[in-house]
């Protein structure tokens, strides 16, 4: 399996890491579980779990930090404050990451995003922004809906654009016919222990009721009552669905 890690500076001085994983294939941006890094799928066998699609050349991961900490995760902060925040992720994503992947993946590869609890809203939240770049979104066990998070003080517009369980809802016009032509999202969630805790099953239903509303593609599929909020059940979501997409 090629592997390679890189370290990359948006132009505007936000810098992260990104972990690949494969030699060919379709190109998966994937976002890490909250405060994660970009070594955490391998480390958590996410990576494991579809070697056998990497090593096919079916797939290429490209695994990258969060910024989490000084951001989504910060509860010193407002809500708002973290939104602003974001921006700098939001920037080293789209102009660092993603020219990093184009060129070793080829400017015709269609990326597609993925992630795991705070990873699966990054997944959500970058494809409806930028569907032009993801027109794919594979989400595990996500809660997209910031305002849960124990934020604190007021909501602004950097909180309403960077929450899909809000700006969704008011989805019209052209925008929304282009979304219904480019995206496609598919929802997983188990329904054992921590994903009621967590918020991730009420939002995953929510969401999908909301993408259902507005005629925009998407799947839900709910595992058992046996499968928590945890890594091994993701493994397994993930080499489920996977294939079907490379």
């Amino acid at each position: 399996m090629r592997h390679y890690v890189a370290d990359l500076q948006s132009p505007a001085g936000a810098r992260g890491t990104v972990a690949a994983y494969g030699h060919y294939g379709r190109p998966v941006l994937v976002f890490p579980a909250e405060n994660g890094h970009a070594r955490q799928f391998a480390d958590r066998g996410m990576v494991s779990a579809v070697d056998h699609l990497i090593d096919a050349g079916r797939i290429k991961l490209y695994c990258v930090d969060s910024f989490d900490a000084g951001t989504w995760s910060a509860a010193d902060l407002p809500l708002e404050e973290r939104a602003h925040r974001h921006g700098a992720y939001e920037s080293w994503i789209l102009d660092a990451v993603v020219p990093h992947l184009r060129a070793d993946s080829g400017d015709a590869a269609e990326i597609m995003t993925t992630g795991c609890s705070l990873g699966a809203f990054h997944a959500l939240n970058f494809a409806l922004k930028r569907a032009d770049l993801f027109p794919l979104a594979l989400c595990l066990s996500g809660n997209y809906d910031p305002t849960t998070w124990h934020g604190w003080g007021e909501h602004g517009d950097a909180v309403y654009f960077n929450n899909p369980a809000a700006y969704v809802a008011n989805l019209h016009g052209e925008h929304l016919r282009w979304l219904r032509s480019r995206l496609s999202v598919l929802l997983v969630c188990g329904q054992g222990r921590w994903e009621d805790t967590t918020g991730s099953l009420e939002s995953t239903r929510r969401m999908a009721e909301l993408l259902t509303a507005k005629g925009v593609r998407h799947e839900l599929d709910l595992w058992g009552f046996d499968v928590p909020h945890d890594w091994p059940s993701w493994c397994a979501q993930l080499a489920h669905h996977l294939p079907r997409f490379c």
